[in-house]
């Protein structure tokens, strides 16, 4: 599907194929996608009193053009339908922003997020295959994303089709070497229905990837490796938009990836640019102050 932007800065879209609706998308709905999504994430952690939140919050937006900015083709109402785009959470322990993500979109109620990591509940604290329809592949082991997209995508073109194969990765899990070697196979098999996302937030569990482990400029290692490549603001859902069409329309022949630059927590002040709430979820009281920073109801 070509995603054009229009001179405004509004996004020409068409809904998702599996909404059944053909009306344009605009980037104000699209926001508050994003809004709603971070919302949830904040509800769901607290209840769980776990969980992680920080970079869930970072993937709003990237989440929001994906799922509902008329670039995937899914059916909530029939998960395992064989035409649909394909989904793979490569840093699994955003799990909460997919969930958010998969609850707009119908395939669970909402209430449902408020279950996470609960006994029996179908949503664990990394996504699980197993347990909820529209999740693609269990992840929560970082670096095997990649790995397992790009076997998808490779799988995906022998059965014909148009099907493509999304991976959201994270920057710290580029730090894997399993990612390279991926990257290498993908490459030489000039994978170009695998599109990768990564969440280029800068910060991991202990600190900035600066300090632990620097992974330097992520789209020009992907360029010599290979792919098409290109760096956008990922919190501007236009240029998000103008980067997915670029990923989608280009002739290049072999795999792309969009490295995001975002903001670990964002949209809640006293979360952003702190890796102490990569894995820490807030209290009733950071829960109340968050969502009214978010201008949602509690």
């Amino acid at each position: 599907m070509s995603v054009a932007v229009s001179e405004t800065g509004e996004p020409d879209l068409r809904a998702n194929e599996n909404s059944g609706e053909d009306r344009a998308v605009s980037r104000a709905s699209l926001e508050a996608y994003a809004r709603r999504m971070r919302a949830h994430v904040l509800r769901m952690t607290t209840a769980a009193g776990s969980g992680h939140p920080g970079g869930s919050l970072s993937a709003a937006e990237i989440m929001a053009v994906l799922w509902f900015g008329g670039v995937m083709s899914y059916r909530a109402d029939d998960p395992g339908w064989e035409e649909r785009d394909r989904f793979i959470l490569s840093k699994g322990h955003a799990a909460p922003i997919l969930y958010a993500a998969m609850a707009e979109a119908g395939y669970m109620d909402e209430q449902e997020l408020l279950t996470l990591r609960r006994l029996g509940s179908r949503l664990q604290g990394h996504p699980d295959m197993r347990k909820l329809p529209g999740v693609e592949v269990s992840t929560g082991s970082l670096g095997q994303g990649l790995s397992i997209a790009c076997g998808m995508a490779l799988g995906l073109a022998l059965k014909g089709g148009s099907q493509r194969v999304f991976c959201l990765m994270g920057d710290g899990e580029c730090q894997e070497g399993q990612v390279w070697e991926a990257a290498l196979y993908a490459a030489q098999r000039k994978t170009d229905r695998l599109i990768a996302i990564v969440d280029n937030n800068e910060l991991q569990i202990d600190g900035s990837l600066a300090e632990i482990c620097d992974v330097g400029r992520l789209s020009a290692k992907f360029e010599q490796f290979g792919w098409w490549a290109t760096d956008v603001a990922g919190h501007d859902i236009a240029a998000l938009l103008g980067a997915v069409q670029e990923a989608l329309t280009t002739s290049f022949e072999g795999p792309r990836i969009i490295v995001a630059h975002t903001v670990k927590g964002k949209g809640v002040p006293f979360m952003e640019n702190s890796c102490a709430w990569h894995g820490k979820a807030a209290n009733e009281e950071q829960c109340r102050a968050a969502l009214e920073e978010l201008g949602v109801q509690r």
